[in-house]
């Protein structure tokens, strides 16, 4: 070799140079990192984490469910409560880490079932592959002789193999054979890859379709009180108790609907528990809207109303008492609002009311406030007095009756600080704020009289249904979804791969050799008896009498 003259710039092409090899490796580890992200090990290992990391949602009080329980359970564990909120575990589907898992489980499985799927498209139009050159080194193979010549044998053979993908190749003398041979390529199966991939394609689409149902879906609950009560439209998110809504939902789009309960029914065992409930509606949608036409429906638990892609399911139920109060200058003010059912058997109930003086009756601010009334304390909707203790035997609203106390003072109605509907305000117990005047026990019908001449009577309770309005457009494609995955696993699970090869060669006039062997390409389980039947079929009426030969294999299999 000869250094190249002065001056010349060496040859570096293809060479490792320190400008190009910081570029090498970054694409070196971009495409492993690929490679690692979209195998199929990854993919798995991500569903499990993603299922991991759901279960944090199902023992701890979640933020977009009750904000109220994930407040109680902070200032219950004042250590590790903080910290779980700031890793987000009181958010765990709206979390970073849960979103991080989500996306690139998704990614990992478009990056593995796209590869599969083309080759899976190229292994359907590609034809079977030849016959080994020694068949009989397959695990199943079995030869016998026939009568007649090759091409009526070869007809014979493909047409019984009728349901497998076949292909026959034809080799003479020109290629070297001492006589015709014939040789017969089949398989069957590719239903198997084909279960596979629309299984996991089914479990990406439906990954997509419940990220598209947290998006554009909503979800409100109402109390709506029977018995010709106010009922409620949903106008907006402001007309329910309570309101979920997805990323892309603002509250200004919900359907228009009013709905209202003429009566509610519920059936019960004699020993309190719950049988059935219904509730008998009226709702308005769409032109109902402005024609003021009201259209009845009988509501059942697991039979929502359907309407306008919503969906109104009936939740709970409960007791409403109601409670008047005569002001000493005789005015009157009639409220029913809903308790909360304690006992889900008896339906032992709490709650409270608070009522502010009506206009006129004190032309001073402060005594106005200072003269409002509340009551706190029990309802059973069949109650059952011991001594002063009351309590509930019957879940039914057969003998009605309430232990309550009466407050009168500043309710905290005009504070401006958001009170709990069932509970008076504990801070304007303890500022002596709000004084406590009387505590009684009554019954529908009775009243009590306070030392200002104010009266408290409880009229009854009337029945409140809890209301559900759903609206999830992916809904119907998380179902299809989660058809076409059970049945793609169904299909992979049934259906087996399995090669058969048939070789036909003939070296004396009127007699045939026949060769066949088998490969299953899955599931071995079954196959020595598949493999005889179908040898049997092929074989049926053209064997001249014993096989000249079978392999042992076959026998020890």
């Amino acid at each position: 070799m000869t250094a190249p003259p002065p001056g010349a710039r060496a040859d570096t092409k293809g060479r490792d140079t320190p400008h190009t090899r910081g570029p090498m490796r970054l694409l070196a580890l971009i495409r492993n990192t690929w490679r690692t992200l979209t195998s199929m090990g990854t993919a798995l290992v991500l569903l499990f984490l993603l299922a991991l990391a759901a279960i944090p949602g199902a023992l701890l009080p979640q933020r977009n469910l009750n904000e109220v329980k994930v407040a109680e359970y902070i200032a219950a564990n004042p250590t590790i409560g903080p910290w779980l909120d700031r890793v987000q575990a009181f958010d765990v589907f709206s979390s970073f880490w849960f979103t991080a898992i989500y996306v690139l489980l998704f990614i990992s499985l478009v990056g593995c079932l796209t590869p599969r799927l083309f080759e899976h498209f190229r292994s359907m139009r590609a034809n079977p592959v030849p016959a080994p050159r020694n068949l009989g080194r397959l695990p199943k193979h079995h030869t016998a002789e026939v009568r007649g010549d090759v091409a009526t044998v070869a007809a014979a053979v493909d047409e019984r193999l009728r349901g497998w993908r076949r292909i026959t190749r034809r080799a003479g003398a020109g290629d070297g054979e001492s006589a015709e041979v014939t040789e017969i390529s089949a398989e069957k199966g590719y239903l198997r890859e084909f279960g596979n991939i629309v299984f996991h394609f089914s479990l990406l689409g439906l990954l997509v379709a419940i990220a598209a149902g947290k998006l554009f879906s909503y979800e409100g609950n109402v109390i709506v009180i029977a018995d010709g009560g106010p009922g409620f439209c949903t106008a907006s998110p402001a007309a329910f108790d309570s309101f979920r809504a997805g990323n892309t939902v603002d509250g200004t789009s919900l359907y228009p609907m009013c709905v209202r309960v003429n009566d509610f029914e519920a059936t019960y065992l004699p020993n309190g528990q719950a049988v059935s409930f219904q509730a008998d509606i009226d709702y308005q949608a769409g032109d109902d809207l402005d024609t003021g036409t009201w259209q009845p429906y009988l509501l059942k638990v697991n039979e929502p109303l359907r309407v306008g892609g919503d969906r109104v399911y009936l939740q709970g139920h409960g007791y409403a008492p109601t409670f008047t109060v005569t002001f000493p200058d005789g005015q009157t003010r009639t409220q029913t609002l809903q308790w909360r059912p304690d006992d889900q058997i008896t339906f032992l109930s709490s709650g409270a009311m608070r009522f502010d003086p009506p206009g006129g009756t004190y032309a001073d601010e402060r005594e106005r406030r200072s003269n409002q009334l509340a009551v706190q304390g029990l309802f059973a909707p069949t109650g059952e007095l011991d001594g002063t203790l009351l309590s509930s035997s019957f879940p039914a609203l057969n003998d009605p009756a309430v232990a309550i106390d009466v407050y009168k003072g500043d309710t905290g109605l005009d504070t401006g600080r958001p009170q709990s509907l069932f509970s008076l305000d504990p801070r304007m117990i303890d500022q002596g704020r709000l004084d406590k005047v009387a505590r009684v026990n009554l019954r529908a019908g009775e009243d009590t009289r306070l030392d200002d001449g104010t009266v408290v009577r409880f009229d009854g309770a009337t029945p409140f249904v809890n209301l559900q309005v759903s609206h999830d457009p992916a809904q119907i494609w998380v179902l299809v979804f989660a058809m076409t995955m059970m049945a793609g696993l169904l299909v992979s699970l049934i259906v087996r791969r399995r090669r058969v090869w048939v070789r036909l060669s003939s070296e004396a006039a009127g007699t045939v050799n026949v060769e066949l062997g088998g490969l299953a390409r899955t599931d071995n389980s079954g196959w020595g008896d598949e493999f005889e039947r179908l040898t049997a079929r092929l074989l049926a009426g053209s064997e001249t009498g014993a096989p000249v030969g079978e392999d042992k294999k076959a026998d020890r299999s």
